[in-house]
């Protein structure tokens, strides 16, 4: 068995990797995987605490939190595909749709 500490620090490390690619990638679709990666460290850490402490309460937020993501991406890319249908780029320098 793998311990919680290790699980842990991997989902730290995975979290800074995510938002290091927030912070610097300007393609949309880029963004949104990174956000995945970030929603997915955290999923890593509710793991960890679920094994460290003998509870399921972190398996239970997992799940749920996996339900969300999946709704995140879908309207993500619906909102990418409209982007691209009206703009003809998903840059996100390029949209200025959503500012004043």
């Amino acid at each position: 068995m793998i311990p919680a500490m290790y699980l842990a620090s991997l989902g730290a490390i995975l979290f800074c990797i995510g938002l290091l690619g927030v912070f610097t990638n300007k393609n949309g679709i880029i963004v949104l995987m990174c956000v995945e990666i970030m929603l997915n460290a955290v999923n890593l850490n509710f793991v960890a605490g679920a094994l460290h402490y003998g509870d399921v309460t972190g398996w239970v937020f997992t799940a749920i939190a996996i339900a969300i993501a999946a709704a995140e991406v879908a309207v993500g890319l619906a909102i990418f595909l409209a982007l691209f249908s009206s703009r003809e780029s998903i840059v996100l320098d390029e949209v200025m749709l959503l500012r004043n």
